[in-house]
């Protein structure tokens, strides 16, 4: 094969590449790409309690004296839109052989049968009945609280403020301890401890929807 047959071939080759091409490129250009996998559908979860930034505390008297002291663990399950208080649902559990006054032979007394009798019952429980908004972030949470297998029935103020994306709630209540049989035997006498108890809280929480 000459050289100039060789380089003719070349050309006409290159010819038909190139009228393929032309063909093939208008149909390319109409194929659509492949649409993109469309982004999951997330929806806000359920209000969480923060423990490490919540608080249970209580006060009460001994021989006139007023002793403080609190719950180192609790959890809460919550359903609630303050826009929708009515329908909201609140229970809290309380561990109460993590109270503690900050001595450590008192502690070991309060664990036992005559006050918490953890053995037992080790856990103290509130569960809502009903939530009424009362308007300006305040609230009112009725509901069942028992301790020991007492049950009462207890009115909760609760003022609920939001920042950074954290709702606080806080509030307080009263409480009788002999109603839950906390302190038997000689501890009844409430002339060495008082039978009135306050019971105060602020609870962190998370995910909440906007007052």
């Amino acid at each position: 094969m000459t050289a100039r047959m060789a380089t003719h071939l070349s050309i006409t080759a290159l010819s038909v590449l190139s009228a393929a091409l032309l063909l093939v490129a208008p149909a390319m250009a109409q194929t659509k790409p492949a649409a993109a996998p469309a982004a999951p559908v997330t929806t806000a979860g359920a209000p969480k309690l923060v423990p490490a930034q919540s608080d249970i505390a209580f006060t009460f008297r001994q021989m006139g004296v007023p002793v403080d002291g609190h719950f180192k663990k609790f959890d809460a399950q919550l359903a609630f839109d303050p826009k929708n208080a009515a329908a909201g649902k609140v229970t809290l559990s309380i561990e109460l052989g993590s109270a503690t006054i900050g001595d450590a032979a008192t502690d070991a007394e309060l664990v036992k049968p005559d006050w918490f009798d953890t053995k037992k019952i080790p856990t103290a429980t509130f569960q809502s009945t009903a939530l009424k908004a009362l308007g300006g972030g305040k609230f009112e949470a009725t509901g069942k609280l028992t301790i020991k297998g007492q049950v009462k029935d207890v009115v909760v103020p609760v003022a609920l403020a939001q920042a950074g994306g954290t709702t606080t709630a806080t509030g307080s209540f009263a409480m009788k301890r002999l109603d839950f049989k906390i302190g038997e035997g000689e501890w009844k006498d409430t002339s060495i401890v008082a039978n009135d108890v306050q019971v105060k809280f602020k609870l962190a929480i998370t995910g909440m929807a906007p007052l």
